[in-house]
Order: structure tokens, then sequence, then C-alpha cells
């Protein structure tokens, strides 16, 4: 089968994207606005944009309501040009979702989830406490792209739990990332190296 995203309405192309593009990571990104509103909300489209200097991006979508138009992710990353990315954890999920949910701009996610907003060395946004890996990242660019904008950032701290860190790497066994799919999530469950005899 062959298909021309043109034929297509944006909400079936963006289904095929999701359904093809798997699994992905998730940066639960954290930010604070001006007011010192803290914010925090899951994003799948994310990745390592660089590595020297270590930058991460991700993509930020448009809000699904037509009364704010923008993400509050977004507005706060504008206007103080720092975020913090934690990586989600599976015993974290059902937390993570919860932050997830359309909260108003005064709405402090951290509170709602009940998590620890844990204090950065260089950013002003909190990091979750409860979360094994989490990155400060100050914003270098913010790029228009199509209806989504993609937010890099230079990575300049690690904060990373003592039993995850074995002689310069992560533990990914102990760390239990969780992955998006679809509409659903997968769990890291089987770790292999190529090549293989057994698959």
């Amino acid at each position: 089968m062959i298909i021309d995203p043109l034929d297509l309405d944006p909400k079936s192309v963006y289904k095929l994207l999701i359904g093809s593009v798997v699994p992905r990571p998730i940066a639960w990104t954290s930010t604070v606005s001006l007011e010192g509103v803290r914010n925090l909300a899951p994003f799948s489209f994310f990745t390592v944009a660089s590595r020297n200097p270590p930058m991460l991006c991700i993509s930020v979508g448009p809000r699904t309501s037509d009364e704010q138009p923008t993400k509050d992710t977004l507005d706060n990353v504008e206007d103080t040009g720092e975020f913090v990315i934690n990586i989600v954890s599976l015993p974290l999920s059902n937390t993570m979702h919860e932050s997830s949910k359309s909260y108003p701009p005064e709405a402090d996610e951290f509170e709602k989830a009940g998590l620890t907003p844990a204090p950065c060395e260089v950013v002003k946004a909190p990091r979750v406490g409860e979360a094994g890996v989490s990155m400060e990242c100050v914003l270098d660019r913010i790029l228009p792209l199509g209806s989504d904008h993609l937010v890099i950032g230079c990575m300049v701290r690690f904060h990373v739990r003592d039993e995850l860190y074995r002689n310069g790497r992560i533990d990914v066994n102990g760390l239990q990332p969780l992955g998006r799919l679809a509409g659903n999530y997968t769990k890291v469950e089987t770790i292999f190296d190529l090549p293989a005899d057994n698959l």
C-alpha cells in the first residue's frame, strides 16, 4: 500500500505517524512561568539533537482547545529560556498520565500529580524528584515547523540516581523507561546485542 499524506486529513496522517515511529521515548518536561507557576507535561516527539555539545529537542504541538492556542510548556520556555527533561520510569506511569491532563495555566502539575519539585543547579525550573534521570536544558532555539514548534535546548546538567549510574553509563534495566506507541505505551522488557541467533 502506498499512501500520499496529501490525500489524507491531518488527523489521519498523525495516526499513521505515531503508529509507525515507535517506540518513542517520553520527555517529561518541567518548566516554570515568569509568575513562578510550575508546569509538567510529557512529550513523545523527543530525541537527542546533538552529541557535542549535548542538545535535546522536543516537538510541542498546538493545544486541543481554542481558548489558548499554545501549550504552557512552549510559553514558559519562550519566556524563561529554560526547561528540564525528566525520564519516565515504569512506576511513574500513572503519575505521568495525570500530569498530561489539560489543566489551566495557573495549575501546578507537580501538585496535581503528587510529585516532588526538586531544585536544579543551573535552571530555575524544577526537576521531578522521583525521576531516575533528569536533564537541565537552556534554550538554544525554537523552530516553528508546520503546526508544531521544535524546541532545542543545550543540556547543561545530568541528574542521575546513584544506583542507576554504572561506570559512566545508565543502567537501562534499572531505569525501566516508558515508551510511547500509537495510543498506548510500552516498557523495556528485552535487551539484546546484535548479531543475535535467537530472533
